[in-house]
């Protein structure tokens, strides 16, 4: 009896419906669907016109489940740079500015010391005896061979050689790292100058040197970062660690604007729990890099990380 009376309710509120929509009264508005007795929902057709509304077909849709968490983003270490001087000098010449762009290769700064005269000098004069010494190093080898000359000779030549030829390559080796070529080198230009040149393409980030300063190689003149491979860093709680998986979507965005999401992935997950925090690091890539082209180190973020989808 339940049944019928309900089939009876719904059938006469189709009739209406259709009574309704075929009524000469304009003022009566078109009714296209009535859903049921109880929770009846009406929608007419000027209201599904001025809507924009359309007829949809039935899909599969994923929901996923995530965890949310708060980071930031940051330039992984090869991308920093803190660039001081081998060599102990005067800052003679820096015309640097926090934000500007630098070059790999470019000179950052110049210093002058007298003291790099000396090296210079040492590498000359070694270089001078050196082409001396192998010749009466090989010279005293074959005489040895012909036992024409004592060993005592062959080994003294051999010892001069040998200890000219170290000084030789470690004088070398210095004025490398001094930026000076070696083989430009001569008597006529010796330099009490040497440039420090930017060791990565990036931007200046600090500036703690000024004109006439003596740096010492300890200290930090100027502080350098590329920031073309951006990455994010999460915090997650120790509770939602065993959820998280590497290869697992995230979606980001910047808590100025939450209206732009991004993309990325977990590309690393740490195993170390800080005991204070109770929280593990997470280390996410852009799914699309020239997302980083917007971003900079230490910019806030919010981000879910997506841990299962149906």
């Amino acid at each position: 009896m339940e049944y019928n009376k309900r089939f009876i309710t719904v059938l006469i509120l189709l009739v209406g419906t259709f009574i309704s929509c075929s009524s000469p009264d304009k003022n009566k508005e078109k009714s296209l669907i009535v859903e049921s007795e109880s929770h009846g929902v009406t929608i007419t057709i000027e209201q599904f016109e001025s809507s924009n509304m359309l007829l949809g077909q039935l899909s599969t849709q994923p929901f996923s489940q995530s965890i949310k968490t708060f980071g930031m983003f940051e330039a992984p270490p090869e991308s920093k740079a803190s660039v001081s001087a081998y060599f102990e000098g005067y800052v003679k010449e820096l015309k640097l500015l926090i934000g500007q762009k630098v070059n790999k290769g470019q000179v950052l700064f110049t210093l002058e010391n007298p003291a790099y005269i000396q090296v210079q000098q040492n590498f000359l004069e070694a270089k001078g005896q050196l082409k001396y010494l192998k010749s009466d190093y090989e010279r005293q080898k074959n005489l040895a061979e012909d036992k024409v000359t004592s060993q005592k000779n062959y080994l003294k030549a051999e010892a001069d050689y040998e200890v000219t030829l170290a000084q030789y390559e470690g004088l070398k080796k210095r004025l490398t790292l001094m930026n000076l070529n070696p083989d430009e080198i001569t008597g006529k230009n010796i330099s009490t100058e040497i440039q420090v040149v930017s060791p990565l393409s990036g931007y200046v980030t600090a500036v703690n040197a000024s004109k006439g300063v003596f740096l010492n190689p300890d200290d930090i003149a100027v502080s350098l970062i590329d920031t073309d491979h951006l990455h994010i860093e999460l915090n997650i709680f120790e509770k939602d660690l065993p959820k998280v998986k590497i290869g697992q979507a995230i979606i980001f965005k910047r808590q100025d604007n939450s209206s732009l999401t991004y993309e990325a992935e977990v590309y690393l997950v740490s195993k170390f729990i800080d005991s204070y925090s109770r929280t593990a690091a997470i280390h996410g890539h852009l799914t699309h890099e020239k997302d980083a082209e917007i971003f900079a180190p230490g910019m806030y973020i919010e981000a879910e990380i997506l841990t299962a989808t149906k």
